[in-house]
């Protein structure tokens, strides 16, 4: 049978094997891909370290796959060998419980995640169901596709879905792996967008990116400032720090959200006066079906938006994996297959 390279989690928190496995065969209702590129994510912890319970090992983790149709299952209609296809976080849905009647399928109760229900992109090929697929446009490269599969969708349709209008204040909240995708999305999406981080230093940065403003969280308060600009409709938190996602609750102006995609773990602090008197609200959105992915894509190539990556090949998945999970990485790190 047929080989591939592929790299492993043999135990919950155990090391990166780089192993020699039989390339996988599609069962009905799935499509074997060919990987070009993966990303690596701050969520494939959970695979890394077994955190969510069930998981079954060896596991390869990855879910922000681009590559191309290699082989299609038995019944599987609309995607061709050879075509260009990602897969992201949302590996697919059951269509019968009650989140998909309504069309809730990110909550999907008996919904499979990429990397996690099966195994992920850390490979040089893998099968995954046919409603997993979305198609990436000829103008983005895999390298750059890879990325638009979580933190691309995650930014971009929370940003879409957040209430705000062309021409409303938006803040970004962080210029990191989330952030510099977010910052170019709202721009491009006709906010009054504004980035918020610590250090003059960034400032260049987040100007390059597309913002109209920056503010110097280590010089000024961002609550203050965005108060001082009318109060913003939307600020998109993407740094996983509560405490600092608490602090600029008071930059939200009368019907203003703080839309939270970093996911922290310590609870947040504000006050129910907070809320009420500007009608204010604090939610969460998580990252997309196939579907949004595409319409990720799509605007990206449409607009430019491009993230920043730093590539490793897939044998050195380990140390790609310790720059993104230690924060040594500024944005996005991708591996390359073989």
């Amino acid at each position: 049978m047929a080989k591939m390279m592929a790299v492993q989690v043999g135990r919950p928190k155990g090391e990166f094997e780089l192993v020699e496995r039989d390339i996988p065969e599609p069962k009905p209702g799935q499509v074997r891909v060919k990987v070009e590129a993966c990303g690596i994510c701050h969520s494939d912890i959970f695979a890394k370290d077994g955190l969510m319970p069930g998981l079954e090992y060896p596991r390869i983790p990855g879910h922000e796959i681009a590559g191309t149709v290699d082989k299609l299952g038995p019944g599987v209609a609309g995607w061709k060998v050879g075509q260009r296809v990602g897969v992201g976080w949302e590996g697919g849905h059951c269509f019968t419980c009650e989140p998909c009647r309504r069309g809730d399928f990110i909550t999907c109760q008996h919904g499979q995640v990429t990397g996690l229900s099966f195994d992920g992109g850390y490979a040089q090929y893998t099968v995954v169901p046919q409603d997993a697929l979305a198609a990436i446009p000829d103008e983005l490269k895999s390298t750059l596709a890879g990325p638009m599969l979580c933190a691309g969708v995650t930014t971009f349709n929370a940003l879409r879905h957040s209430g705000a209008r062309p021409g409303d204040l938006v803040a970004i909240q962080g210029i990191g792996g989330l952030g510099h995708l977010a910052i170019q999305f709202a721009s491009k999406m006709g906010f009054h967008t504004v980035a918020i981080s610590g250090g003059a230093d960034k400032k260049q940065l987040a100007t390059d990116l597309g913002a109209h403003g920056y503010i110097d969280a280590q010089q000024a308060d961002p609550a203050k400032a965005l108060a001082e600009m009318g109060g913003a409709r939307v600020i998109l938190a993407t740094a996983p720090s509560s405490k600092l996602m608490s602090a600029v609750i008071d930059g939200l102006g009368v019907d203003g959200t703080l839309l939270i995609v970093g996911a922290g773990t310590e609870p947040l602090q504000v006050t129910p006066l907070q809320l009420i008197v500007a009608r204010r609200s604090v939610t969460g959105w998580p990252s997309g079906t196939a579907k949004d992915s595409e319409d990720t894509m799509r605007f990206a190539a449409l607009t430019g938006v491009r993230p920043m990556v730093e590539a490793f090949p897939l044998e050195q998945a380990a140390k790609a994996y310790e720059r993104m999970i230690t924060n040594k990485a500024r944005f996005r790190v991708v591996l390359t297959m073989p």
